[in-house]
């Protein structure tokens, strides 16, 4: 642990105390890496939000136009012929009844992504306890409840990701990987930086973009030009 403190410590003193572009962020944070794995890049924003009023809630889904660097697993829960759908549709588990049994009796929950068919959802409901913490559980609010499911599958499979306020009103949200070259970490974060300015709820007062940081697994976070962004999502 000595030297990932030192490590991390060396990184640190490389980003200054000011807020850089989105554009120079990212190789920055390229360059101060350390760890030996392929980390994973994240987005935070802090909202002027009190998530506390159901008003006030942020939250969308976004299909990030460079994948997040693995192929999500997709469970199906689905009947008839909608089975066949989901399975051409490239998806890792289908099934009905049984699926929720499984889920419901082991805990099963080596998959990334839930999408169910509406017909489905009062059995799927039983496994809000399983799926809830994990925020598995299907929602049509992002697009994961459906009879469409070869489109959702295929936009979860092609790098859709789901970003929603915290209990402190902090949205926390994957981009890449840090191995991705520049342009592509920077056009997936500007996009989902972009969606979530775009999802400000009419109920939020004051300033709403209060601090976004781009920040990797083991990387020190680094302070972003609130200012650009938003006149960027405004272009």
């Amino acid at each position: 642990m000595a030297k990932a403190g030192k490590n991390i410590e060396k990184a640190r003193k490389q980003v200054e105390n000011k807020p850089y572009p989105l554009q120079e962020a990212v190789p920055l944070l390229q360059k101060v890496k350390y760890a030996k794995f392929d980390e994973t890049v994240e987005i935070t924003l802090r909202l002027g939000v009190d998530p506390k009023h159901a008003d006030q809630m942020v939250r969308g889904t976004v299909v990030l136009p460079h994948g997040l660097g693995k192929s999500k697993k997709v469970l199906v829960i689905a009947s008839g012929e909608k089975v066949k759908e989901a399975e051409g549709a490239g998806a890792d588990f289908v099934g009905g009844e049984e699926m929720v049994e499984r889920v419901q009796k082991e805990n099963w929950t080596d998959y990334d992504a839930v999408v169910a068919t509406p017909d489905m959802m009062k059995s799927v409901g039983r496994l809000g306890k399983v799926l809830g913490p994990r925020g598995l559980m299907p929602n049509p609010k992002t697009g994961t409840v459906t009879f469409d499911v070869a489109k959702a599958v295929q936009e979860v499979k092609a790098g859709k990701v789901e970003f929603r306020t915290d209990k402190t009103g902090l949205v926390h949200v994957p981009v890449g990987k840090i191995s991705f070259t520049p342009d592509k970490l920077v056009e997936n974060a500007a996009l989902l930086i972009t969606s979530v300015i775009k999802a400000k709820p009419p109920a939020a007062k004051g300033k709403y973009l209060k601090g976004v940081y781009l920040c990797s697994t083991m990387g020190p976070g680094i302070p972003l030009d609130t200012t650009a962004l938003e006149a960027a999502a405004r272009a």
